[in-house]
C-alpha cells in the first residue's frame, strides 16, 4: 500500500490549523516537516517548521516525517527528539564521513524514531549503499532540495528503479520515499519505479478536495 506524507512547507500560517485538520481527515499517513537551515540549502525554515511540528504534535495522532536539510544534523536530531517523530531523515551530503553518518543513524534510533537517509539528484546510490542495512527508509529527492513547487526531474526515477532492484536483490527490508513534484500525474510513475511513500505538498494543499487528492496519489 502506498503511503502519503503531506509536506507542510507551503502551508500559510493563518490557515495552518484548518489545513492540518483537512490533511489528516483526508487520510494522509504522515506530516512531512521540511527543516532547512539556510546553509545546506538557501532557505531557512527552522522556526516555522518547529512551530508547525509542535502544533501538529498537539492536535494530531499522525506521525511526523521529519526531513533535515541541514548541515548540523546532530543538533537538529536532539532538537526534534522530544517530539518523538515517526521518522527522522538526514542527507548523506551533510554527514559525508562514515563515522558521522553511522553516529547520526544511532542517535535517531536512540531517540526512538525510524531512520531515513536522503540523497539529492546529483548524488550516486553508491554513497548510501553501505548504510542500507542500518536504516529504515531511503528518501530519494526528485527535485533539487530547498524549494517547494518544483517539477519532478524524470531522471531521478531511474535512481528509484536502481535502488529498488538493489534492495530486492540483496533482500533488504526498507521503504523508498520520493520527494518533489509529486502529483496525480507523477505519483503512478514514482510507484512503478519502486517508491512506496510519496511526499506531496502543493498538490494536496491546493486541492479543492484533499481526500480525493490523497486517494488519487494512493
Amino acid at each position: 500500500m502506498t503511503e502519503i506524507s503531506a509536506s507542510v512547507l507551503t502551508v500559510e500560517k493563518e490557515n495552518a490549523i484548518r489545513t492540518f485538520y483537512n490533511l489528516e481527515t483526508g487520510k494522509i499517513n504522515y506530516f512531512h516537516i521540511d527543516v532547512m537551515d539556510g546553509k545546506f540549502v538557501e532557505k531557512d525554515t527552522t522556526e516555522l517548521m518547529k512551530d508547525y511540528a509542535l502544533t501538529i504534535s498537539h492536535i494530531s495522532n499522525l506521525g511526523l516525517d521529519v526531513h533535515f536539510m541541514v548541515e548540523n544534523v546532530e543538533e537538529f536530531i536532539d532538537e526534534y527528539a522530544m517530539l518523538e517523530p515517526e521518522i527522522m531523515t538526514f542527507h548523506i551530503e551533510a554527514t559525508k564521513e562514515e563515522e558521522r553518518t553511522k553516529n547520526a543513524i544511532e542517535e535517531i534510533k536512540r531517540a526512538g524514531s525510524r531512520v531515513g537517509i536522503s540523497i539529492s539528484p546529483d548524488t550516486k546510490l553508491d554513497e548510501i549503499k553501505p548504510y542500507l542495512n542500518l536504516v529504515h527508509m531511503v528518501l530519494v529527492m526528485t527535485v533539487i532540495p530547498g524549494k517547494g513547487g518544483q517539477q519532478l526531474i524524470p531522471e531521478t526515477l531511474e535512481k528509484v528503479k536502481e535502488l529498488k532492484n538493489y534492495i530486492d536483490e540483496n533482500n533488504i527490508d526498507i521503504d523508498i520515499e520520493v520527494d518533489g513534484g509529486i502529483n496525480a500525474e507523477t505519483a503512478g510513475k514514482a510507484v512503478e519505479s519502486g517508491a512506496n511513500i510519496l511526499v506531496s505538498g502543493n498538490y494536496l494543499i491546493n486541492a479543492e478536495n484533499i481526500e480525493e487528492a490523497v486517494a488519487k496519489l494512493k
